[in-house]
C-alpha cells in the first residue's frame, strides 16, 4: 500500500506541474497570438506562476486561453499517450483549472484570472458553466482514477474460476 500512495503523491505533484505549466503557457500563447508584448512571466510550479502583457490587445483572449489550454494540452496528450497515469494528470488539470476560476472568483483578488475576466467584460454566466463543467468532469473522472490508482483490481486467474 504504502508504494502505491508514494507514486499516487508522485503523480500528484506532476499533475500540479503539468496543470501550472499547461495553464501559463496557455495565457503567453493566448497574448502573443493576439500581439501583445510580454514584460513579466514566471513559469516555476512551486511559485505562482503569471505573466504580464503591456500592451494586452485582446485581454480576454490571453485570459481565457490559460484554463482553455491549460485543460486542452494534457487532455490531447492522454489521448496520445493512452495510460492512466497520462489520463490522472489530464482529470487533475481539469479539475484545477475550474477550481482555480471558481475560487478566483470568490476571492476578488484582482491579480487573479477571474477577477481579470470579469473586469474586461467576461461574461459570468460563461465562467460560471465553465467552473460547473470542469469541476464536475474533472472531479468525476480523477476520484475514479485515484481510486484505481491505490486500490487496482485484483488479477484473475483463469485457471481459478
Amino acid at each position: 500500500m504504502a508504494t502505491k500512495l508514494l507514486k499516487l503523491a508522485l503523480l500528484l505533484i506532476l499533475s500540479w506541474c503539468v496543470m501550472t505549466t499547461t495553464h501559463e503557457l496557455g495565457h503567453l500563447v493566448g497574448g502573443w497570438a493576439t500581439g501583445g508584448r510580454l514584460v513579466d512571466v514566471e513559469l516555476r510550479p512551486w511559485h505562482l506562476p503569471h505573466s504580464r502583457f503591456s500592451p494586452d490587445p485582446r485581454p480576454l483572449v490571453t485570459l481565457w486561453s490559460g484554463p482553455v489550454l491549460g485543460i486542452a494540452v494534457p487532455v490531447m496528450l492522454a489521448a496520445i499517450i493512452r495510460r492512466p497515469w497520462a489520463w490522472l494528470v489530464a482529470n487533475f488539470c481539469v479539475l484545477a483549472n475550474g477550481i482555480y476560476l471558481a475560487l478566483a472568483w470568490l476571492s476578488g483578488d484582482r491579480w487573479l484570472d477571474t477577477p481579470r475576466m470579469l473586469a474586461e467584460g467576461a461574461s459570468p454566466l460563461a465562467i460560471a458553466i465553465f467552473c460547473l463543467a470542469t469541476i464536475a468532469i474533472g472531479y468525476t473522472r480523477l476520484r475514479q482514477l485515484i481510486f484505481k490508482t491505490v486500490h487496482p483490481a485484483p488479477l484473475t486467474n483463469e485457471a481459478t474460476k
